[in-house]
């Protein structure tokens, strides 16, 4: 398997937020790319395990929020 070519987007970060991030770059020897990349496949890791949690629980009875309130408030939670 070959080496997977990098595409080029243009972030726009704010001043505070990218100079930390150039901070951390070389605190960590890595490159301010690597550590984009990293966080946002952290980001997308996040939102399947979400979404495999939805599909695991899809035939869960659904609880309105009026219902789990009085639920509260009768077992004196509330």
């Amino acid at each position: 398997m070959g080496a997977v070519k990098s595409k080029r987007a243009t972030v726009y970060l704010s001043p505070d937020l990218h100079r930390v991030l150039k901070l951390k770059a070389v605190e960590t020897d890595r490159s301010v790319s690597d550590l984009v990349n990293d966080a946002v496949r952290l980001s997308l890791q996040e939102d399947a395990e979400d979404l495999a949690a939805f599909s695991d629980r899809v035939r869960e009875p659904s609880v309105s929020f009026e219902s789990a309130v009085r639920d509260l408030r009768k077992r004196g939670r509330l």
